[in-house]
């Protein structure tokens, strides 16, 4: 796993097929490599596919990097200050979105940052963590869990004194061409990673709130998309694993419809990316990391490469599928 460490496993056992007839995305002779180490809090991996390179942030460090997919040359310093961006993302224009402490951002092709959301339901937002883009309307899907409110070293703590540091956490919906931020979903206790489905039909949200509410459920969301709503909320996906649960952090579709969650805080045999068949919510596959995993994305000139951001690392392994959307 070091950074310039050649892999030398083939198969990589790592890569773990639980269920042979529905994981079919390992590839027989590649193996998991580390790109690169040295973050203090790895976070919101997101593919541009016009630049063809990754961007992702360092939550505690207030920076973002980028990795050149031709080259493979990093910036460490690519967004500095970030003010302790976590999420990002980018829009069918190619412009950098990114969740903010406070705010949700959009970088423009010039460099400037243009704001999009402060504010939900006449008050503060708590602290937006990710985000998705719809490709037909261009609107914003996000969390706001508020983790950058309530943590000194992911934020700044927010003078209210609770858990909901200005409102209830929810997921919201941002009207790209009016501006209006409205308010999707509130059943997760913490919102945090959120996907579209394959086929745009779902709208897939992790909860992390037994990190702070005991009640909650390490658990990935389903919503039915009604247009600018969502309906049916079920629990989807159950994160226990031989009676050890992990968090699910962050989360990605590929175009078989499966479901690739970024998940930790257990040990070996568990930490790394936790895969899911959509219809049923069956685990069907594990890439094992040596580091809690807080987000992927796929990436790379055919959308075949997985790219894990995991505690202090990034890592990527090429896979036998393709992620469904453009980021």
């Amino acid at each position: 796993f070091g950074a310039n460490a050649e892999p030398q496993r083939y198969p990589d056992p790592d890569i773990v097929a639980i269920d042979p007839k529905r994981f079919k995305a390992k590839v027989g002779n590649t193996a998991i490599k580390r790109l690169y180490t040295g973050c203090l809090w790895a976070e919101g991996p997101a593919w541009n596919a016009q630049g063809q390179y990754l961007v992702w942030s360092d939550i505690p460090a207030n920076r973002q990097l980028r990795y050149l997919d031709d080259d493979g040359h990093i910036s460490e310093q690519f967004h500095k200050p970030s003010n302790e961006a976590n999420g990002n993302s980018f829009d069918t224009e190619g412009r950098q979105l990114s969740a903010e402490r406070t705010r949700l951002v959009r970088y423009e092709h010039d460099g400037s940052i243009t704001t999009l959301a402060e504010q939900a339901n006449g008050k503060p937002l708590n602290g937006p963590n990710d985000m998705v883009v719809h490709p037909n309307d261009k609107a914003i899907w996000f969390t706001d869990p508020g983790y950058g409110a309530i943590s000194i070293y992911e934020g700044k703590l927010a003078n209210t004194g609770s858990l909901q540091p200005h409102q209830k956490e929810a997921v919201y919906r941002l009207d790209t061409q009016t501006g209006q931020v409205a308010k999707v979903a509130d059943e997760p206790f913490k919102p945090n990673g959120i996907a579209f489905s394959h086929d745009y039909k779902k709208l897939y949200v992790c909860d992390t709130g037994i990190t702070h509410y005991p009640q909650a459920e390490n658990v990935v969301w389903s919503y039915d998309i009604d247009g600018a709503k969502l309906s049916n909320p079920k629990k989807l996906i159950d994160m226990k694993l031989e009676g050890k649960s992990g968090f699910p952090d962050g989360l990605r579709v590929d175009t078989e419809g499966n479901i690739w969650v970024g998940a930790g805080w257990v040990g070996p045999g568990y930490d790394g990316v936790q895969i899911f068949a959509a219809n049923d919510g069956a685990r069907i596959g594990q890439i094992l990391l040596p580091e809690t995993c807080a987000n992927v994305c796929f990436g790379g000139k055919k959308r075949n490469r997985l790219f894990m951001t995991a505690s202090q690392s990034l890592y990527a392994v090429y896979v036998e599928t393709q992620g469904a959307h453009f980021c």
